[in-house]
């Protein structure tokens, strides 16, 4: 499957952004002006005024405009698609040709997604690893003091800091500290 790019999803998209009540006409010229003023290369002035003239209707401006991007090439649909997002984001998440990046094996718009925190996986993780430590608090409280067992558990924990997060390391760390001192 090839990669879709920025004038391919604009043609996908456009039906959708042109349909009734998708973009407000404050939305549009936001937009426009964003266009027009942080890219000049983009739309000229002379554009910019055509695409805002409130005599033509909303839908017949953005269709030109979206034309017009098309035909301008890749850089100007690719900066078209950050001013959605900045002045339009709940519609800029709806729109069809992310729907079909989401479904494909491209992560390229979610890819800060894979680093998640710990905190940000949910309740069953937190439950997972708080689960884990109260297993390991009851290993090492209750179990017997034979001489043969308890210094493979030390061990086993003494290395576990390297796994477990640095704020729960200081405390296993201080416990093994303060208990091998009485060995």
């Amino acid at each position: 499957m090839t990669e879709q790019t920025y004038c391919d999803r604009l043609v996908q998209d456009t039906p959708f952004l042109t349909g009734l009540g998708r973009l407000s006409e404050q939305q549009v010229d936001r937009i426009i002006l964003q266009l027009n003023r942080y890219y000049p290369q983009i739309l000229s002035n002379k554009d910019a005024e055509k695409f805002r003239n409130p005599k033509v209707s909303l839908r017949v401006r953005l269709c030109d405009l979206l034309g017009h991007l098309q035909r301008s090439g890749e850089r100007d649909c690719q900066e078209f698609y950050r001013a959605l997002y900045i002045h339009a984001q709940p519609l800029h998440s709806g729109l069809p040709s992310r729907h079909t990046l989401q479904n494909s094996d491209c992560t390229e718009l979610d890819s800060g997604t894979a680093s998640r925190e710990l905190s940000d996986r949910g309740p069953m993780a937190f439950l997972t690893c708080l689960g884990l430590a109260a297993g390991l608090a009851l290993l090492v409280y209750c179990c017997p003091s034979d001489p043969k067992v308890l210094p493979g558990t030390r061990r086993v924990l003494g290395f576990s800091p390297v796994i477990i997060d640095r704020h729960v390391s200081r405390f296993l760390l201080a416990f093994l500290t303060d208990d091998l001192g009485g060995l």
